[in-house]
């Protein structure tokens, strides 16, 4: 331990290789190929083999072959584990001064929770998202979702799909992530990415340090083929989440703590990958 843990914050000093770990720690727990690792860090994919390699032998990253792609993911235990060292070692005597600005009190659950689902465009997956929050749990859930790069309107297939499945779409309207970070705008308790590239992206840091985590699918909006399978498409991203909504509504956040909520959120954001977006 003694010897890993410098080890670890030197390899986390250089910004490039620290880069390679914000983001992995975003898509966490998905493992990403390294060719999308390079294309979303604008790194050569010769330099990015360097600085995985080094993450990987500071024991802070895991990988994996999957045919002839390599896929990285963060070492979870081991990044919790240098930051346990940082707090428990290094500040000991001093746990009022070392306590992270994460480990806040809950949200006051009398009070409805704000949640923000992202995407790039806002305009299916996220409005999907922010549509079925707030069918299915309206009463306890205050439901937005945002893009970093907004279209122009809703797409006409995702709002066709949420008018015939009973929902109200006529208040849904893409959004910049830039529209909720003013003064006014509400701090949100949950974060969620629903689409691999806005969890590539640099978000802003949001206020009141909220829990967040990654429920990444295909973006309908981008299938191909015929009518039937573009339809199919978006059928089965409302389907998939709304299975993840059903079981973050269903979560008994009032008991839970918030290691406990971040690992349910976490694991709601890889059920149905194996099936339902296959």
């Amino acid at each position: 331990m003694e010897i890993l843990i410098p080890n670890r914050l030197s390899t986390l000093g250089h910004p490039q290789r620290l880069a390679v770990f914000r983001l992995l720690m975003r898509r966490y727990p998905d493992r990403v190929p390294a060719t999308e690792l390079a294309r979303a860090l604008l790194i050569k994919p010769n330099t990015l083999s360097t600085y995985v390699n080094a993450l990987m032998q500071a024991g802070l990253v895991t990988q994996e072959r999957v045919g002839t792609s390599l896929r990285y993911a963060i070492h979870m235990d081991a990044a919790r584990e240098t930051v346990d060292y940082l707090l428990n070692d290094c500040c000991r005597g001093r746990p009022e001064v070392c306590v992270p600005s994460a480990a806040v009190p809950r949200p006051d659950r009398a009070r409805k929770a704000n949640v923000l689902f992202i995407c790039t465009g806002n305009s299916a997956r996220s409005i999907f998202a922010e549509s079925l929050l707030r069918h299915v749990a309206g009463d306890r859930f205050e439901a937005y979702s945002a893009g970093t790069n907004p279209r122009d309107g809703v797409n006409s297939e995702a709002l066709s799909l949420l008018r015939q499945s009973g929902h109200d779409a006529d208040r849904l309207f893409p959004q910049s992530i830039a529209d909720f970070q003013t003064a006014d705008t509400p701090a949100f308790d949950f974060v969620f990415t629903v689409c691999d590239q806005a969890a590539n992206e640099e978000c802003p840091t949001w206020r009141g340090q909220p829990v967040s985590a990654h429920w990444g699918l295909p973006d309908p909006v981008a299938a191909s083929g015929s009518d039937a399978e573009k339809a199919r498409a978006f059928q089965k991203a409302f389907d998939v989440l709304e299975h993840r909504i059903r079981g973050f509504a269903a979560l008994p956040l009032a008991s839970m703590d918030s290691l406990a909520v971040q690992r349910a959120v976490d694991a709601l954001g890889q059920s149905d990958n194996e099936g339902m977006l296959t």
